[in-house]
């Protein structure tokens, strides 16, 4: 069989971070997208990319494929070395997925078995957290559903409730990972270890971006003219903030420290928003009346005419 150089096809070198890898495999990816792709070998190219992909992006399987050494020379058909007896259970990639594989891959990373060392393979799924969650910290049950191998060696899948500690300080896009709860192994070995891509469920006031916080304030007019403190809500309680006199709609005030915690903790930036009172009485009206009179103001003045 034919050896695939995966770094080759990705066109990075076989040091290449781990983000190298990432952008270039998007970037060939959209290249190559059977969708887009003008070139005749575009779907080929594209299942190759996918290909590189699924071994490099797991520094697990990049280390069993960089122990396999490069293409012999002369162009020789390549085999494996002596004693390489195991394979990666890539997600994804099993017979539902529609993937297709090349014959090096087949043969040195088949589906369902565990690494040659006895270790099972490393899953990967999402928890969706509360931003206050990663405030304070909390703990969580997931149910997942996974293979498991049962007392014949077989692989079926099976739904597990994982207990799941969310750490204080927790960014969004970073991983949990938890030891032993990966895919199993049919030989005499430890399970793979479970990763966790934490994601924050939308919230109705804060926006995050980082490791920082934004949101809209409403204040009233007399807060913006005469300025002074407002109380606003935190995912870590009530603050004080103090407004300044004459704030327009749109400014921007910073919470130092008051964001997301960790080492280097974030901000919370309040953009202000001016809301008017209903008037709904004659006592309203005349107050608005009187003010209009004492206090003659034109918001259009800068727009010329």
């Amino acid at each position: 069989m034919d050896f695939k150089d995966y770094y080759q096809t990705l066109g990075v070198s076989r040091d290449a971070s781990e983000e190298d890898i990432r952008k270039a495999y998007r970037k060939l990816a959209r290249k190559y997208h059977p969708d887009i792709a003008s070139e005749a070998d575009a779907e080929t190219r594209f299942k190759e990319v996918n290909e590189a992909h699924e071994v490099l992006k797991d520094p697990e399987r990049r280390r069993a494929y960089d122990e396999l050494g490069q293409a012999p020379p002369g162009g020789r058909g390549y085999q494996p070395p002596p004693g390489w007896e195991g394979g990666f259970d890539f997600a994804g990639a099993g017979p539902d997925s529609g993937e297709t594989y090349s014959d090096f891959f087949e043969t040195l990373f088949r589906r369902g078995a565990a690494f040659g060392d006895g270790r099972g393979q490393d899953s990967h799924a999402r928890i969706t957290i509360d931003i206050e969650d990663a405030y304070r910290g909390a703990k969580r049950v997931l149910s997942l559903r996974m293979p498991v191998v049962d007392r014949h060696g077989n692989v079926t899948v099976a739904d597990r409730n994982i207990s799941v500690t969310i750490p204080k300080g927790i960014r969004e896009g970073q991983h949990i990972r938890l030891a032993g709860q990966g895919g199993p192994t049919f030989e005499a070995g430890s399970a793979g270890d479970l990763f966790l891509e934490v994601s924050f469920a939308p919230h109705p006031v804060y926006r995050v971006h980082g490791a920082d916080l934004y949101l809209d304030l409403p204040i009233a007019p007399w807060e913006a003219a005469l300025g002074g403190k407002v109380v606003m809500p935190t995912p870590d309680g009530k603050v004080e903030l103090r407004i300044p006199n004459n704030a327009r709609t749109g400014q921007k005030l910073r919470l130092k420290g008051k964001g997301l915690p960790g080492r280097t903790p974030g901000d919370i930036f309040a953009t202000l928003k001016i809301v008017n009172p209903k008037v709904s009485t004659d006592e309203a009206r005349a107050f608005f009346e009187e003010m209009a009179k004492k206090m003659p103001f034109d918001p259009r003045t800068e727009l010329g005419g």
